[in-house]
This record gives C-alpha cells, sequence and structure tokens, in this order.
C-alpha cells in the first residue's frame, strides 16, 4: 500500500528471488560493485583510484558508444567520495551533477536530499532526447532515522506513524518513501510520454542497512542476520514496461551485484566478453554463483564460509565429488582478476587504441 510503484517494478520486471549486495566496502564499495561489476578488493580507495582508469566496460562507456546521451547524478555533495572526480570518468557523455555543482537549482539543502526532488528537476533536461542513458545515486533513505535528524523521515512520518514497528524502523520506511514517489514520478512521465515500453529501470542498494543496531536489524529482517548472506540478502529491480504485457520472468538461481552489468550487457546486445566479468549473465548458462572478499561463496549446492572451513550443503542436493576445492579455487582468481584488473587498469591495455 504505501510502496505500490516499487512493488510494481519489482514484481512486474524480471524477479530476482535470490539477490545479494556485498558489504564489502561500505556505500563507495557497494557503487563500485554496480557500476564495475567488480569487488572493491582494495575497500573504500577502489572507486577513488578509478580516476585516472580506463573505464572502457561501464553501461555509461558501453552505451556511449552506442550513441546514448549519458549523465550520472547524485543529490547530495558532489565531492563527497570525491564523486566529482571519479563520476566524471563513468563513460557518461554529459558528466556528474551533484549537489554544489548544479544539484543544488532541483533540491532544497537540508539532510538528507531528496530522491522525490532530484527526479522531478532533472527528468525534463534529458527526457526529450533519442536515447539517454541516466546513473541515479540516492541519499534519502541514508540512515539516522529520527525525525528530528532525518528531514525525509520527518517528511513521511505521517504515512508510517500507526505501523506496528519501533520509532526508528518506521522512520527507516520513512525516509525510504521518498525514493517511492521518486519512482512514482519518473514512471508517469515516462508512460505520459510513451517511453515506458522502451526504458528500463535498474535499481538496487548499495550495502544493508547498517545504520540500524542489531535488534533493528533483527525487527526489519525477521529475525537476527546471523551471517553474511543473511545480512546482505537485497533485492534487484530490473523493469521495462513491455515486460508488463508478457508473465514474469523469475530468476530462481543465486545472483550479486556482479551480474548486473554482465546481464544488462547481454540484454542491451554490446559487444563484451563475458571473460572480462567476474559475474555472470544471468541469462546464460554460466553457473551461478554468489561471493564476497571474505571468501564466503554460495551456490545452488549450497554455502561455504571461509572463517569456519566449512561447507553447508543445500537441502536435498547431491554435491559432486570435488565440487568444493573447485569452487573455492574460482573464488580465489575471481577475487584475484578483481584484484588486479583494478591495479593495473587492465581495460587500457585491452582496449585503448
Amino acid at each position: 500500500n504505501l510502496t505500490p510503484t516499487l512493488y510494481r517494478l519489482a514484481n512486474k520486471g524480471i524477479q530476482f528471488k535470490d539477490y545479494y549486495q556485498p558489504a564489502s566496502a561500505g556505500t563507495t564499495g557497494g557503487e563500485y560493485q554496480n557500476i564495475f561489476g567488480m569487488l572493491p578488493t582494495a575497500s573504500g580507495a577502489s572507486f577513488k583510484n578509478t580516476v585516472d582508469h580506463y573505464n572502457y566496460m561501464t553501461i555509461g562507456s558501453q552505451l556511449d558508444r552506442l550513441g546514448y546521451y549519458g549523465k550520472a547524478y547524485h543529490n547530495n555533495t558532489h565531492t563527497f567520495y570525491s564523486r566529482h572526480e571519479t563520476h566524471n570518468n563513468l563513460g557518461y557523455s554529459d558528466g556528474f551533477m551533484g549537489y554544489g555543482n548544479g544539484m543544488e537549482e532541483y533540491v532544497k539543502n537540508r539532510w538528507p536530499q531528496s530522491d522525490f526532488e532530484m527526479i522531478q528537476g532533472t527528468l525534463p533536461t534529458y527526457i526529450d532526447k533519442e536515447k539517454f542513458n541516466i546513473y541515479y545515486m540516492t541519499v534519502s533513505g541514508h540512515n539516522g532515522y529520527t525525525t528530528s535528524g532525518n528531514s525525509m523521515t520527518a517528511r513521511n512520518w505521517d504515512l508510517v506513524k500507526d505501523l506496528p514497528y519501533s520509532d526508528e524502523i518506521k522512520g527507516y520506511l520513512a525516509a525510504n518513501l521518498e525514493l517511492e514517489k521518486a519512482m512514482a514520478h519518473l514512471v508517469g512521465e515516462l508512460e505520459a510520454k510513451g517511453l515506458a515500453d522502451d526504458t528500463v529501470i535498474c535499481l538496487t542498494s548499495d550495502h544493508f542497512p547498517y545504520g540500524l543496531d542489531d535488534a533493528g536489524l533483527a525487527e526489519l529482517y525477521g529475525g537476527t542476520p546471523d551471517n553474511y548472506f543473511k545480512r546482505d540478502h537485497s533485492a534487484w529491480i530490473l523493469w521495462c514496461g513491455s515486460l508488463e504485457k508478457e508473465e514474469p520472468i523469475v530468476v530462481t538461481t543465486p545472483t550479486f551485484s556482479l551480474d548486473i552489468l554482465p546481464t544488462l550487457s547481454n540484454l542491451f546486445g554490446t559487444e563484451f566478453d563475458s571473460r572480462l566479468f567476474p559475474g555472470r549473465d544471468v541469462f546464460s548458462d554460466a553457473e551461478a554463483m554468489v561471493f564476497n572478499t571474505n571468501y564466503d561463496w554460495q551456490t545452488e549446492y549450497g554455502t561455504y564460509y571461509a572463517s569456519k572451513g566449512k561447507f553447508e550443503p543445500a537441502e536435498g542436493v547431491e554435491v559432486p565429488d570435488g565440487y568444493v576445492d573447485r569452487m573455492k579455487a574460482i573464488v580465489r582468481n575471481k577475487l584475484r582478476y578483481c584484484k588486479l584488473a583494478w591495479e593495473n587498469d587492465y581495460f587500457r591495455y585491452l582496449f585503448e587504441e
């Protein structure tokens, strides 16, 4: 009832039933995963050190080569996490705008800023272009979920005040209702322009809600998330208006943030080599796998916890001989690839003319 647009996008698009967002390096680490399809092996420095890299395989760069107008937006301070440097090198043709280099024209100076105001203000600048590729990094759901400390919690408090939760969880939900309003406006305008059937919306998180304490997480999750996979289980929305005319596409295999870039590359028909992505195109026959920087991994056969050196098979499956050792080696190699590709500006070596 409170999030009809997000519910619609999640259920009438492609449904990912088992999606994970590894919390490897906070906000900038999650953003790095979503954009580069790599795990941040140098923690928060991973993104910042791409400033001088040849970021050839981002979706910004790929669609730029196909003639799309591109721009990245953020409604918080444009210099935070050095985004004024990093986000001008993601392949978007018109660069990056945050609060301080243009976004202040559209959003009010409060904490946190409004996702709705950002999308409402910026949408007219590109919606009439022939092909556009837009990246939004939102901030309204940021933690500090009190009515005195979070302007979005205060703004939407009346919508949640009677829900059967603690004030902290009601505050969390209230803050995130600003994203619902933003997406409702975006979808409504796309439909009014007749563009919804030819526009793709890809939406996910950057990390679990780490602003909540253990009791808050347990309340939100409906139980204590006592390992990384339970904690990092999240949502990936991938929607296009034309999908609503078909039966839902349901992906039940484990997926995670590193799968976003190769999947979009496939669906947009760009030219790419799957060996360059440690994740997978979820519609390929590649083996489904989720892993994190702790060398934990999960597949349809079960879950491996590296710190315990323990593999827990999934219920009702027969695990092939040598499977665990094979998967451990694959994860080690994938993480090594993430590290070396980043350290050596690998795509410049491959693609720069």
